[in-house]
């Protein structure tokens, strides 16, 4: 990039005006970030000090052991936990200052895949893909959510045959499918993921994984993963972020462990690090009987 008085290039671009560099900046900055963040429960800290950015375009897998605050976390960025302090911003606004109607408006900019799928049971498959749709674009037409309901489904690799049945008269494969389908429903920037292989076998693991990687190159979205899965973090994750249980750590010690490419991660000189990767307990049961 280069910025002269009057104007700033990017990307081969030539902005001149004031709306343009805005534009420029925010392509610039992490469309999603933590600064400073902490959470804690009735006094029980569960994040600390946690600095994550989350770039436009990438996929970032957070691993950890459980109880290490992976799932705390994701459902602190989506506004769901209010962080004890810290600031959360969204393409350069701070959402822990926004109201709550703010607040909801900013998650029409996510799509949230839940890790068990979490449909409506008493609505059909399509009326759970358009559900979002509804909610969010009221004056959409009938025609047009029809298509979208078809397209997504057909996407995940569901045919216009379960649209009419119900969610228990489904797979825990299919159900996950329609509940990727609908968190697509209305073009997320960003796609957060809890868990999303748990309880699938490895063939319909690595459908998942295929519609994560899809979502990402052909819907743009970017994407934030907590998962255990370690096969499916390396594949489908442009960084991988590990935490550690603050119990474990010392008051100095940072909790995030690892921060960078999955094909580093392998590499690490950090104990902690190497076992969770590999499954390896170690001296953990013994740990675990002295407490």
């Amino acid at each position: 990039m280069t910025e002269s008085k009057d104007k700033v290039t990017w990307e081969g671009q030539v902005y001149s005006d004031a709306e343009g560099q805005r534009r420029v900046l925010r392509r610039r900055r992490p469309l999603l970030e933590t600064e400073h963040l902490y959470v804690e429960f009735d006094g029980h800290e569960v994040l600390r000090d946690i600095n994550l950015p989350i770039r436009r375009g990438e996929t970032v897998a957070i691993i950890g052991e459980s109880g290490c605050g992976k799932t705390v976390l994701l459902k602190t960025l989506i506004g769901l936990n209010k962080p004890t302090y810290g600031n959360i911003w969204l393409d350069g606004v701070d959402l822990t200052s926004m109201s709550s109607r703010q607040l909801s408006e900013a998650r029409t900019r996510f799509g949230f895949v839940f890790q068990q799928a979490a449909l409506f049971d008493s609505m059909t498959i399509w009326e759970n893909v358009a559900f979002p749709i509804v909610q969010n674009r009221p004056k959409t037409r009938k025609d047009e959510i029809n298509e979208t309901v078809h397209r997504l489904l057909l996407e995940v690799g569901l045919t216009q045959d379960v649209e009419q049945r119900y969610p228990a008269e489904l797979s825990g494969g299919m159900r996950k499918r329609v509940g990727f389908a609908r968190a697509l429903a209305i073009n997320p920037e960003l796609m957060l993921y809890d868990e999303p292989t748990t309880g699938l076998d490895p063939i319909m693991s690595d459908v998942i994984n295929e519609m994560i990687i899809n979502a990402r190159d052909q819907h743009k979205v970017t994407g934030v993963i907590v998962t255990h899965d370690m096969k499916s973090a390396k594949k489908v994750a442009d960084r991988i972020v590990m935490l550690y249980p603050l119990r474990r750590l010392g008051e100095d010690e940072p909790q995030v462990l690892f921060d960078g490419p999955p094909d580093e991660i392998d590499d690490t000189d950090d104990k902690r690090v190497w076992q969770f990767i590999n499954g390896y307990a170690g001296e953990r049961l013994m740990e675990m009987t002295k407490n």
